[in-house]
């Protein structure tokens, strides 16, 4: 059900904004003046309910996301590869299936090598204490609660 839920939700906020970007003929030719952005901006709260209902938690602050890469180097230096804002985000990510599937460690270990790219770019890291050992760092520093 929860997953239908977050679908839902995904869904409205993706066509809200496809649908602030459709124009008409009279649209398409630039009127004189600044024209005032027709994409939809969302709240914090409301921005705080979309993560939540996607399962995500707040964003690390500066400190606890250099722990978060710290501890990804620890494993393999080329696992974040200087890119810190993606694997953040992708650590945030994997804090939803951690969040979805819980004790399932086989699945989450396969999730995480697929979502840091290990199983395609890193090839001689892709095995499940690979993928365990990015799940304990994203568990730690990104969704402790998870």
């Amino acid at each position: 059900m929860r997953t239908r839920t977050t679908t839902l939700l995904v869904s409205a906020v993706l066509l809200a904004t496809l649908t602030a970007c459709e124009t008409t003929p009279d649209e398409a030719t630039p009127a004189a003046g600044p024209k005032a952005s027709a994409t939809p901006t969302l709240t914090d709260e409301q921005r705080a309910e979309v993560r939540e209902a996607a399962g995500f938690p707040d964003e690390p602050d500066a400190a606890t996301a250099a722990e978060f890469i710290k501890a990804l180097d620890a494993i393999d230096p080329r696992i974040a590869d200087g890119k810190n804002d993606k694997a953040v985000s992708r650590g945030l990510n994997q804090c939803s299936s951690i969040k979805d599937f819980g004790k399932d460690q086989e699945k989450l270990s396969t999730l995480a090598l697929g979502r840091f790219t290990i199983d395609t770019r890193l090839p001689e890291l892709n095995s499940p204490e690979t993928g365990t050992k990015i799940n304990d760092a994203v568990h730690k520093h990104l969704c402790p609660d998870f």
